[in-house]
């Protein structure tokens, strides 16, 4: 089977428009491009709509060279993989079977590693690069701007501190220099077989800072917390939707008889977890992340702890922790809305509690109606494009 000369078309796809955050190649579709959350034909020759043969030869061509992504796109039918064109730009490729024939998604990753600033975080996720120990958790949904949050934290650590950093990725999306620090970037399939294997490894190559994709499993779940435990911070991410459901998520991994012990270990270990959604900005220019962010205090512990109940939850210390750097989604969704930065249907689209949320920006309900009554539902956008992919300045 002959190769093709892949370059040409990816660039032609990537000229389609500007803030494209995806490449898209499925059988019975053009090449598509996805900007600001909504997918794009592209006209390509030879390519205009897309053959099982045509998308099998796009992921031949993806994966030539790379044995072991090959073995485990054979053996389990989907496979992750970075791809380069040298000098220019890079992705990160999920080739996969669907109803008999191949699929391919690239994310596009900027070849510049962003910053805190460049991506109108808080200012208050810089505290996060000052600290010594313990376990900094980004969570939210695929495509949210998990990756890009952490290398910003990364790349601030390097900037300002002479430490030793070791990443395990899958795979490997930015590229960090060495600055101030020195950072070994470890990449699943590459050079480590998982996570866990990789994490338990890192323990051994005397790290002030750990990195992991991912908490995909108790094994890896475990070895962090243990890292944390001993002097090291970690860094890592997990696909929940906030605060209290990262908790329960981490708490549900281990066995009911071991609950108190692991939220003690929890209590002490985390500082800080930030959850994100992109939402569309009003101006079509593209998406901005509201964040969420709880912090480790004294009242924040003793809630991991003891655990949540009536009048004593992490959604009301993040209420009230305004001072201390905390802020909570609705809150942050309302303020958007009432500065023009997004739109009120894209903010209750994505807000956890839309029925409160409506009711404060009507002037009906107060900034505290949303915690006193305890309604909380699972985020689930409602608007086509939401936050199941990032745009192309934060993935």
């Amino acid at each position: 089977m002959s190769f093709l000369d892949l370059p040409p078309i990816l660039d032609k796809m990537l000229s389609a428009g500007d803030n494209i955050s995806d490449l898209n190649f499925s059988v019975g579709r053009p090449p598509q491009v996805e900007i600001n959350g909504k997918l794009t034909p592209v006209d390509v020759k030879g390519l205009r709509t897309l053959t099982p043969y045509q998308t099998e030869i796009v992921s031949m061509s993806l994966l030539e060279g790379n044995t072991e992504a090959a073995r485990k796109f054979v053996q389990t039918g989907a496979t992750d993989i970075s791809y380069a064109i040298p000098s220019r730009v890079r992705f990160r490729v999920n080739i996969f079977k669907q109803r008999g024939s191949i699929s391919v998604v690239m994310r596009v990753i900027p070849t510049q590693v962003p910053t805190i600033e460049s991506l109108n975080l808080p200012q208050q996720l810089g505290e996060s690069s000052t600290l010594k120990n313990g376990i900094v958790l980004l969570t939210g949904p695929t495509g949210s701007g998990k990756t890009s949050t952490l290398a910003a934290i990364i790349d601030k650590i390097n900037v300002e501190a002479s430490y030793h950093i070791v990443t395990i990725e899958d795979p490997i999306e930015f590229l960090h220099s060495h600055k101030k620090s020195t950072i070994n970037q470890r990449e699943l399939g590459t050079d480590t077989p998982s996570f866990a294997l990789g994490l338990r490894a890192a323990l051994r190559q005397a790290p002030k800072v750990i990195l992991v994709g991912e908490m995909r499993d108790m094994e890896t779940t475990e070895i962090a917390l243990e890292a944390s435990e001993t002097g090291h911070l970690v860094l890592s991410t997990l696909h929940t939707t906030d605060a209290s459901k990262t908790i329960n998520r981490i708490i549900g991994i281990y066995p009911k008889s071991e609950e108190h012990v692991i939220r003690t270990r929890l209590a002490q270990s985390f500082r800080y977890i930030i959850s994100q959604r992109l939402i569309p900005r009003a101006d079509g220019s593209g998406r901005i992340a509201a964040v969420e962010i709880l912090k480790s205090t004294p009242r924040t512990r003793e809630y991991v702890e003891q655990g949540e109940s009536e009048g004593k939850t992490l959604l009301d210390a993040m209420n009230d922790g305004g001072l201390e750097g905390m802020q909570q989604f609705d809150h942050v969704i309302e303020k958007m809305i009432k500065d023009g930065i997004i739109t009120e249907e894209d903010g209750l689209s994505f807000a956890t509690n839309p029925s409160n949320l409506q009711l404060r920006l009507s002037g009906l309900g107060t900034s505290d109606d949303m915690l006193s009554r305890g309604d909380e539902r699972d985020f689930t956008p409602v608007r086509s494009g939401g936050s199941s992919l990032a745009g192309r300045a934060l993935r």
